[in-house]
C-alpha cells in the first residue's frame, strides 16, 4: 500500500527507532508512549487488522507477539508488560495496519480503559 503509514515503516521508507527486526515483523518505539515502554509490532506485509491476519496468516501474529516480547524485555520491561491489538474503530485501532502495542516498565492498571 502506498499511502500506509506502517508499510513506509516495515519497509523503510520512513524511519523509526526501530528496536527489533526480522525479515517479516519490525518492532519499534511509538512516537505518543503510554508507558516508560511502548513499542509498535507491525508485519512488513499489509494487513487491515488483527482479525483479517489471523484469518490469513496466523504464524504471523504468533511472530508479532514472540518479537514484541522479546523486545519488551530487552528495552526492560523485565517485570511484565501488556500486549494488546487494538481492532476496528470501537476497539481503538487508528491506523489501518495491524500492529500490536507492547506497553511496561511501570505497574499497568485495569482495566485499561
Amino acid at each position: 500500500m502506498t499511502d500506509c503509514l506502517f508499510c513506509a515503516i516495515g519497509s523503510g521508507a520512513i524511519p523509526a527507532a526501530i528496536v527489533a527486526e526480522t525479515d517479516r515483523v519490525a518492532v519499534f518505539r511509538d512516537v505518543n508512549p503510554q508507558a516508560p515502554v511502548h513499542l509498535l509490532a507491525i508485519p512488513k506485509a499489509h494487513f487491515g487488522s488483527v482479525a483479517e491476519l489471523a484469518a490469513v496468516a496466523p504464524d504471523l501474529v504468533s511472530d508479532l507477539i514472540t518479537e514484541g516480547s522479546a523486545a519488551a524485555v530487552a528495552e526492560g520491561a523485565t517485570n511484565g508488560y501488556r500486549i494488546v491489538f487494538n481492532t476496528g474503530h470501537d476497539g481503538g485501532q487508528s491506523v489501518g495496519h495491524v500492529h500490536t502495542h507492547v506497553l511496561g516498565g511501570r505497574q499497568l492498571t485495569w482495566p485499561p480503559g
